[in-house]
Formats: C-alpha cells, structure tokens, sequence
C-alpha cells in the first residue's frame, strides 16, 4: 500500500501549527439534525498496555478541538478506566442504564476539554447478560446518543463477545499495537479473530502503531501485519500512523490529564493530530446513520 511519508508530513504540520483552526472550522449550530451523520470508530487491541486508552482519549479531544461533536463511550465494561485518564469521577455508568436506573441523559459527562464522556459499567462483563427488556430500553437510550458527529469507542484490550460486538457496528475498527513482538503477535491475533468472526466483508480495518522510536520502526511494523492479513486472511488493513515513544505520554497519565492538552506541541500530540486528519480524509459512506450502530450491535447474539 503506498502511503506518504508520514515523517514529512509531520515536519510540515510543525512549521504552520497556526493552519489548525482553518483547516477546522467550527460547524454551524443551525446545522440540521437529522442530515448529520455520526461517525462511529471503535479502538481496540489484542493486549493491554499498548496505550490504547490514551489513543481513544486523545483522538476524542483533538475532534472536539476541530468543532466536532465528540462522545467518548468507554466500553471497557469490566475494567473501564478512562475517567481516571480525565481525573473524572463519575456517579454513574453504563450499568446504571443497563439496570434501567438512570437515563443516558443522567450519565453522561461534560468534560473540560470540549467532548462529553459515557464512561463505562465496571463489574458488568457481557451485553448479552441483560434481559430483554433491559435490551429494549438500553437500545432506546442509546439513540440518544445521535446528536455526535463523532462517536470514539474503547473497548477493553483482548478478545471478547463485547468487543467482536462493538467492533461489527462501527463505520471504522482502529488497531493499536507497539512494535514489540507480543503486541504485534497479539494484534494479528484479534485481526484474525475479525475477520472470521463479524460478519463484514467490508469492515473498515485501520492500524496505528503507538511508542515507535521513528517512523520507519512504524512503517516496518505496519508493513509486515499488512501483508500478513492480506496473504493470510485476504483481509485490507490501512496503516493510519504512528505515534513517537514520547515522554509527555506517561507525565500525562500522572498528571491525569491527556497529553494533546498538557503539552499540544509534542511530537506525541503532533502524531496524533496528523492520524486524525488522515482519518478525516478518508471518504466516509453512511446512508443509515447511527441507527444502523444500534441495530448491528444488538442485533447479533454475542453469547
């Protein structure tokens, strides 16, 4: 797959940070509703500790920067934990809904940094354990939700019904991986599991490569799962990226703050706005919209 030397692009957004906000334009408020078109991208690996979190966290942030409507869902539904990538707590969950306690209006939380966030249901391991009314009504409550332009989805790390779920609805599925080798093992392992699973032959399938040393190290991991996949799995995956090993990343994850906000001129915050805009070239085709994210996530048995 040919691809433009991402390094180049990087130096290029670094001279003229000041473009941003033209690039970007504030959507108009008297936008109509019913013709936006919710974009709904689900982040995933095949293991933990590959910054999977941080890149759904920060991806949501940089939308939000770019005048989208963004909702960050954490749909870590055993170990949900991107509040505490916000230093978030919030009273209520998507367990809370689930359980028909509280509405997707009562849970939902405005952040400071421009994206509202639905955090997760720690405790409640599979969407396939509520009943069929507790179904019905989360379904109803998650129409709630269309008003975004942009809906970003972390799921939990690994592989699980919840996260074959998620990852079956969504417009566009985004695997982190790093370039050790069990990450990399691991990520070809839920890529396989995807594309023998869902039932998608046209699954939007990205990759972004997180903690590279340069990008060549990206560009060579990237390279060989895109071969692999489409040798072995007659599968398409797109690399989006890379993103440096930078130590604002982990000072961020102290502070409990995400990185593209406490240092927006890192080289970690540069990568990630260059992936987004990259995403955002990509012709994006919706002719059901967020309705048709409710219908193929529940309307599969995921037991």
């Amino acid at each position: 797959m040919n691809m433009e030397d991402q390094a180049e692009e990087l130096r290029a957004l670094m001279k003229d940070k000041s473009r941003d906000n033209e690039e970007y334009p504030l959507q108009s408020d008297t936008e109509s509703r019913k013709n936006r078109k919710t974009r709904i991208i689900t982040i995933t690996s095949g293991k933990g500790g590959v910054g999977k979190t941080n890149v759904a966290t920060n991806m949501a942030i940089a939308y939000g920067q770019m005048g989208k409507k963004v909702i960050l869902i954490d749909a870590d539904l055993g170990l949900a934990n991107v509040n505490v990538m916000m230093n978030l707590i919030p009273q209520y969950n998507l367990y809370h809904v689930i359980r028909k306690q509280k509405r997707m209006a009562d849970i939902i939380l405005e952040t400071d940094y421009g994206i509202r966030l639905v955090a997760g249901a720690s405790g409640f391991s599979k969407i396939a354990n509520m009943t069929e009314e507790e179904r019905n009504s989360f379904i109803n409550e998650m129409y709630t939700l269309s008003d975004a332009d942009i809906i970003i989805i972390d799921t939990s790390a690994g592989v699980s019904k919840n996260v074959l779920g998620f990852v079956a609805a969504a417009d566009e599925v985004i695997v982190v991986t790093t370039p050790e080798p069990t990450s990399i093992t691991d990520a070809y392992g839920i890529i396989k599991i995807i594309a023998t699973e869902v039932d998608n032959l046209n699954i939007n399938l990205k990759m972004i490569v997180n903690r590279v040393n340069s990008s060549m190290e990206g560009k060579r991991v990237a390279d060989r799962m895109i071969q692999i996949a489409a040798q072995f799995l007659n599968l398409k995956v797109e690399y989006l990226g890379f993103i440096y090993d930078d130590p604002v990343v982990s000072q961020s994850v102290l502070k409990q703050r995400p990185f593209i906000i406490v240092d927006p001129k890192s080289r970690a915050a540069m990568c990630l706005r260059h992936i987004v805009a990259r995403i955002e070239k990509t012709e994006f085709h919706d002719s059901e919209g967020f309705g048709r994210f409710v219908r193929k996530l529940f309307g599969r048995d995921w037991t």
